[in-house]
């Protein structure tokens, strides 16, 4: 049996070469540690990203250019955006508008799902010539 990093690999060669081939991945699978965040996919549509957030750990008050939709496949999260915070256990979403500032904190060992769309979104230091 293949492990969940060998299959992405295999997927990400078989996108790069032109393959036209179904991509899927088992986020929970993914042997994603804390701190180094897996980079799924990658192309001028979107970024998607697999996080292992740990208990008690924030992901840094941050913005990006892109519009960001945040998927808790696994865990609890709280969300604060200024004054207010929500919480959410797997199966929770939130969508935050490009440059829009916010902080999750992971209320339990955490694996998020994070898309940015479209990438890089306009102002994005990349797309600067």
């Amino acid at each position: 049996m293949i492990d969940a990093a060998a299959l992405t690999t295999l997927r990400r060669a078989a996108h790069e070469t032109g393959r036209n081939e179904l991509e899927s991945w088992n986020i929970l699978a993914l042997d994603v540690k804390p701190h180094h965040p897996e980079v799924l996919r990658s192309d001028g549509e979107a970024r998607v990203i697999a996080i292992q957030l740990p208990a008690g750990e924030e992901l840094q008050e941050h913005q990006v250019h892109e519009r960001a939709y945040l998927l808790v496949a696994d865990g609890e999260i709280e969300i604060a955006d200024g004054g207010s915070s929500e919480t959410g256990g797997a199966g929770y979403m939130a969508c935050f508008d490009p440059n829009e500032r916010r902080k999750v904190r992971a209320r339990s060992d955490s694996r998020l799902v994070l898309l940015l769309a479209p990438w890089p979104g306009e102002g994005h230091p990349s797309r600067v010539a």
